[in-house]
């Protein structure tokens, strides 16, 4: 390509420059995060990584994409950039996580009508921040300029993760039954979901802005909305490298209702019981100058509980003691009991 055409193509709104650029400067930020097994640095046009075949009998490799939606506005809002890709990577590696597979890479994909360094570059700390916590490979990524596609600094993000198995251990609820016990392990607020209802309660219905300091919150909104998923990974894989877990559900989008019955085995029901833990003050805030029913609060948050785990009864107690002394909050929220008619809801929440 001439140095005319190169000028054109700027013109146009692409400027191939700056892409190299950006990729020069996060090369140290992208090589702080790989693991044994990544083979090259980022830069080819794929990446390679190496599975440990001593340690898996059977490997299967589990695959999660996701992106955080519109909660890229409120980091808009509050021009803050270095947590959200913690949010990406969050939603792609609890996903595999549920399955019992450890995530061993990730990739992101970057897109904008114009590429603003800094910004791009902040995201990628955040990206980098979620895979050293997950303790994956961020091994590549896509960084896109698609002028007439986005408003000036809009962006947005997907996220894609790669994590391995044994066959033999993967985790698909089909040894959940009667009497399980199901604990709920405290998410850190809203997570990365609802944030399009968030946003219309907030900022169209009551004129809020990111700045203002809220009381009930004890900190501003914008603080609030920006604090990042808490990511499960090593906390979960430390647990079952003693115990099984029957069953896990990342609880996301669709929130109690519609996530837990995706595990349950035909003929077992859900009952959680709603007073077992304390429900984070952002979602009574949201629940009240939003006019939103109890109902749709559980089934659209998370309410507090970012990740429920069903196991044997006799080993709650310990589990949850196991998940304490590693950082998280378990509570004790709710049984699995027989559902005795098929019309019945596959979950029961209770109080």
């Amino acid at each position: 390509m001439t140095t005319s055409e190169e000028s054109k193509y700027k013109e146009a709104g692409v400027d191939i420059d700056k892409g190299n650029t950006f990729v020069n400067n996060i090369k140290d930020i992208v090589a702080s995060t790989h693991q044994r097994g990544v083979l090259n640095a980022i830069g080819g046009f794929s990446s390679f990584f190496a599975i440990d075949t001593a340690k898996y009998k059977k490997p299967v490799l589990v695959s999660s994409t996701d992106g955080v939606g519109t909660k890229l506005v409120i980091a808009n809002l509050c021009h803050k950039h270095d947590t959200i890709g913690i949010d990406l990577v969050a939603m792609c590696v609890n996903d595999i996580i549920v399955g019992g597979a450890t995530p061993l890479c990730f990739l992101d994909y970057f897109s904008s009508g114009k590429l603003e360094i800094e910004t791009a570059t902040e995201v990628v700390k955040g990206i980098a921040e979620g895979c050293r916590q997950a303790k994956c490979s961020l091994v590549g990524g896509e960084t896109a300029e698609m002028p007439g596609l986005y408003k000036a600094g809009d962006y947005d993000l997907a996220g894609f993760t790669v994590g391995i198995a044994d066959r033999d251990a993967i985790i698909d609820g089909s040894e959940i039954k009667v009497g399980n016990t199901i604990i709920g392990l405290a998410s850190s607020g809203l997570h990365s979901n609802g944030y399009s209802l968030v946003r219309k309660i907030c900022f169209d219905d009551h004129k809020l802005t990111v700045d203002m300091h809220i009381d009930e919150l004890g900190r501003t909104l914008g603080e609030e909305l920006l604090t990042p998923t808490r990511i499960y990974v090593q906390s979960v894989l430390n647990v079952l490298r003693t115990y099984r877990i029957n069953g896990m559900v990342h609880n996301t989008g669709g929130g109690f209702i519609d996530n837990t019955p995706r595990i349950l085995p035909k003929g077992c029901r859900a009952v959680i019981d709603r007073s077992s833990w304390p429900i984070p003050p952002i979602f009574d805030f949201l629940q009240k100058r939003g006019n939103i029913t109890r109902d749709e609060m559980y089934r659209t948050f998370n309410m507090g509980i970012g990740l429920m785990v069903i196991v044997d009864e006799a080993q709650a107690k310990d589990i949850s003691h196991q998940f304490s002394a590693l950082g998280e909050h378990p509570y004790t929220i709710g049984k699995i009991t027989a559902l005795k008619d098929e019309h019945e809801a596959a979950v029961m929440m209770l109080n």
